[in-house]
């Protein structure tokens, strides 16, 4: 199975829950040449949304977000996976986890329609390290 692992890192940004929210930030990210490697949205209560962004540079995340006046939280540590779309691909990546005694506290993933796949992988940040050893970081 090909795929690579890097370590990647995030940031939540929390906004209010309104139609529009995430595209002006999304939008914004875009005119100023910031790149993203991923992005999720999750309701935090009725009114509330917690935006996860991954950039590809996070230093220019960081200076848009101090220019911007947004609160951001982070950065947080992941690792993002990507490669090929074969079956047994996350058991595989979840067995050399689970070999080295690392709990995957959360993760996402999805297939790209054309033989390939993205899955990010949230650790705590004590076990961050040996789950990077186990991945052969």
């Amino acid at each position: 199975m090909a795929y690579r692992i890097r370590r990647v890192d995030y940031f939540y940004a929390t906004v209010n829950d309104e139609p529009g929210e995430a595209y002006q930030l999304l939008a914004h990210l875009a005119g100023l040449g910031i790149n993203l490697l991923a992005f999720n949205a999750v309701p935090m209560g009725p009114m509330r949304t917690q935006l996860t962004i991954f950039p590809e540079e996070a230093p220019l995340l960081i200076a848009a977000a101090h220019k911007a006046g947004w609160h951001l939280d982070g950065p947080h540590h992941a690792m993002l996976v990507q490669g090929d779309d074969e079956l047994g691909a996350l058991a595989e990546i979840h067995r050399k986890v689970y070999k080295a005694e690392v709990n995957i506290s959360a993760s996402s993933g999805v297939a790209d329609g054309r033989g390939g796949f993205g899955y990010i992988l949230y650790l705590r940040p004590e076990q961050f390290e040996r789950a990077a050893c186990a991945l052969g970081l």
